[in-house]
């Protein structure tokens, strides 16, 4: 683990590109928020945590030591227990835009693409890059994919994309991207429900997709319209 100061009341923890260091990072951040010590916040990426602090309490020094102790002691070898997800998803081309293009690139049949998706268990690494949106570790690596060149402009809510090495991910609402889009979930992502704003939460919460077809999309879709 290396720590550089990039403020004076912040400072960024980064470890290797590895999944079981991003379960490093979520443990450590759930250990200094339960530490009560003078942090206002701490944000999470693949392979970095980075955390805001009281410079006038406590110092970059201290922080990383603390830090640094807790990835020593091996405190995150029992994962913090959270849901598991088992996410809906209709593969069809007429919601996988580019299926055919992911299928192609990689000498693979779209079967195969979607049997490739829908075998692992993904951990949430983190939330970004709009409310909600999960980015997945544990994709299989015959799947990595580049971005798209020219990104869309809007990306509908629910598509499931592909982008850039091992990331997959689902957008929670229509937005502008730039991922391979594989699929679409009918769920909702962001209930809005008091005290949970999102579906997923990083720290502990895991996934699996299933594939479905377009009629159980629309049936699931419905339900989902109805509940609002």
């Amino acid at each position: 683990m290396q720590y550089q100061s990039i403020a004076e009341n912040a400072i960024i923890l980064t470890f290797p590109d590895d999944r079981d260091r991003s379960l490093e990072l979520l443990a450590i951040q759930h250990q200094l928020t339960n530490q009560k010590l003078p942090i206002s916040e701490t944000v999470l990426g693949y392979c970095t945590l980075t955390i805001y602090f009281d410079p006038f309490r406590i110092s970059h020094d201290e922080i990383s030591s603390i830090a640094t102790k807790i990835g020593h002691s091996k405190q995150y070898s029992d994962r913090e227990k959270g849901t598991f997800h088992r996410i809906p998803v209709c593969y069809d081309p007429i919601f996988g835009l580019d299926i055919d293009h992911v299928a192609t690139s990689h000498q693979l049949t779209i079967e195969e693409v979607i049997r490739l998706h829908t075998s692992p268990t993904y951990d949430i690494a983190f939330l970004g890059f709009s409310p909600g949106f999960p980015f997945l570790t544990g994709m299989d690596k015959k799947l990595a994919t580049n971005r798209k060149e020219t990104p869309r402009r809007e990306v509908s809510k629910g598509a499931v994309g592909i982008a850039g090495g091992e990331q997959t991910g689902v957008y929670p609402s229509a937005s502008p991207g730039g991922w391979n889009i594989i699929g679409r979930t009918p769920i909702e992502l962001l209930p809005l429900k008091e005290g949970k704003p999102t579906l997923f939460y990083p720290g502990g919460d895991q996934l699996s997709f299933y594939a479905i077809s377009p009629s159980e999309f629309y049936e699931i879709y419905e339900e989902e319209q109805n509940k609002k």
